[in-house]
């Protein structure tokens, strides 16, 4: 390294070939020891830690732990029955000469910064620049620059060209709300920040380049989740020009296996991976984000239930579910499975066990007809121990068995921790009818082509309008979401027509895509792997928070920087703006 006045040396780099070296380090103090007039300090780099050790405890008066110092002094050998195994400089120590106080701290921490992670994150994030010195969340971060090198190295080495879109622009409907920013210069205007680099990404197809990638941020007002932060978020953006879906899909395919690949030692699905529609993904397992690593599906039994005398499952849909040879079960086991049910919103679950002459044992066996019995058993290919689980509801049927689903497959152990498997989920429906709003809305992404182009558009049954729109799921995770991209403007006019738009408010609100769409707009697609989602599988972590160097809180608050925050009167009046009560 290059010596400057605070050291010649990282100490967590030195080692036993430095031994005899007259050297100066600096670092965090991590611990403070006094061990009978031999005081033993550890000191902490960007690189590790080194043991000091002094016979004067003068040196190290007035010292405080997480204190900043610069170290003298000479590397010796430790005796072999004190090294410590757990640190790379384990066989050496530092016997030190001199000591001086660069930056010193208080002398009582908010938390123990070698296990902060056990600590309230609302105090961690407070405190985000102690915890930060914690060896495992700084991890964690520079394990967040490795996987964005190797995505970076693997788009230039595809082709792609990195541009930087802009972050002050238009507000656009695209699935949430918008971080709205005020304009000083042109009054009672406003920008916003992008929810994604949509709109530009599309106009740079129409602008001659082939390939566009970036690490794009991207800002949307909605709260925050496991796999969700509040505010910001990051995500691989590309775009192809010339290109179908299949071309985008075999790019994201790499992109999520070589990464995966690379940086996991578990189990990952082979290419390619397993394409579901999502009506395949919606019936056979309750969601449109299905984990494969439950075997488990979903049975549509509503024929079976046609005319059953029954009547909480007459007339509605009446969804099952098979799971083999846990009949033995204890009672208790299956009312947590109750318990559950209930916390859904369900008034509870209907299931009946198979007994070895393939009668039934359970809740609603009794209200069972000698044929519907036979049907079940047909249906579910039913066999001793299995029991079969009902979830019947005239609206979330099938939503709710989803959950059932992932319920049984935890309290199975179902879900193998050891393995990523992922698969696309396509065809999705182009619109979907809102109550709330009594119109059709877009399902999915607004400037997706529909399948069948405008034709399709004139299909009265607008549920049954399908678009170019593709999701990669991994583990029950949405991972990346993705379209071929609407570039034909008489389509994109009918199809916002359905949604409720005229076109001048295409020419208004898509000003900059109306216009570009009459030059010779290319036929293109991408897609947008979520950089923070894999992170957090990649890590093991349980929310996608740990893996951002200084996120929001879970409520959407900055507790570091104590954002969001008033603003003076002076700023509010060059903003034209006044805050109501």
């Amino acid at each position: 390294m290059k010596a400057n006045k605070y050291r010649d040396h990282y100490a967590g780099k030195l080692g036993n070939n430095d031994v005899g070296k007259k050297v100066k380090v600096a670092g965090f103090i991590e611990n403070i020891r006094d061990h009978g007039g031999v005081i033993f300090v550890d000191i902490r780099d960007f690189y590790g830690t080194l043991q000091v050790v002094s016979n004067d405890d003068s040196i190290f008066d007035g010292l405080t732990r997480e204190s900043s110092v610069s170290v003298t002094g000479t590397i010796r050998k430790r005796s072999e029955e004190d090294y410590n195994p757990r640190l790379a400089t384990g066989e050496i120590e530092l016997l030190v000469e001199s000591i001086e106080v660069l930056g010193k701290s208080k002398n009582v921490l908010p938390f123990e910064v070698m296990t902060s992670k056990e600590v309230a994150e609302d105090v961690r994030l407070k405190y985000r620049y102690l915890d930060l010195r914690n060896p495992k969340v700084k991890h964690t971060i520079l394990f967040r620059n490795k996987v964005i090198r190797f995505l970076r190295n693997l788009m230039e080495n595809e082709d792609f060209i990195d541009i930087q879109t802009p972050i002050l622009t238009a507000s656009s409907p695209e699935g949430a709300r918008d971080f709205i920013v005020p304009s000083r210069k042109f009054k009672g205007k406003f920008y916003a920040l992008p929810q994604a680099p949509q709109q530009f990404k599309q106009l740079l197809m129409c602008s001659g380049f082939d390939k566009y990638y970036q690490i794009a941020p991207c800002f949307r007002d909605e709260d925050a989740r496991r796999d969700r932060v509040y505010g910001e978020f990051y995500q691989l953006d590309f775009e192809m020009a010339f290109a179908t879906e299949e071309d985008v899909l075999e790019v994201g395919e790499k992109i999520f296996y070589e990464t995966f690949k690379t940086f996991s030692d578990k189990e990952i699905s082979p290419r390619p991976f397993r394409r579901l529609s999502y009506k395949e993904a919606m019936e056979k397992y309750g969601t449109d984000k299905p984990d494969l690593r439950n075997p488990l599906e979903i049975i549509d039994l509503t024929e079976e239930f046609e005319d059953t005398d029954f009547r909480p499952f007459r007339g509605i849909p009446v969804k099952g579910i098979k799971v083999e040879n846990i009949a033995s079960k204890s009672n208790s086991w299956f009312n947590e499975l109750v318990d559950f049910a209930k916390s859904i919103g369900m008034p509870g679950i209907g299931y009946f066990k198979v007994n070895e002459d393939l009668s039934f044992a359970g809740p609603i066996d009794k209200f069972l007809s000698d044929e519907e019995r036979q049907a079940l058993i047909d249906k579910a290919g039913l066999h001793t121990g299995d029991v079969l689980f009902f979830i019947a509801d005239r609206t979330k049927a099938l939503t709710l068995a989803g959950e059932i689903r992932m319920e049984l497959g935890r309290k199975l152990d179902l879900l193998d921790p050891n393995k990523f498997i992922f698969c696309i989920v396509k065809d999705f429906p182009m619109y979907e009818w809102s109550e709330e709003e009594e119109k059709y809305i877009f399902m999915h992404n607004p400037f997706s082509m529909p399948q069948g182009g405008l034709e399709a558009l004139n299909n009265e049954k607008k549920e049954d309008i399908l678009a170019y729109q593709y999701d990669f799921v991994c583990n029950g995770i949405e991972m990346a979401s993705g379209a071929v991209r609407n570039h034909d403007l008489e389509i994109m006019k009918k199809a916002f027509t359905i949604a409720g738009y005229t076109e001048a408010d295409l020419q208004k609100r898509f000003k900059a895509l109306y216009e570009a769409f009459q030059y010779g707009a290319p036929p293109h697609s991408g897609m947008a792997p979520g950089l923070d989602r894999m992170l957090m599988l990649l890590l093991d972590e349980d929310s996608i928070r740990e893996t951002i160097a200084f996120p929001m809180s879970a409520s959407g608050a900055d507790n570091l920087m104590e954002a969001p925050s008033e603003v003076s009167e002076m700023q509010l009046r060059e903003a034209h703006i006044k805050v109501r009560d």
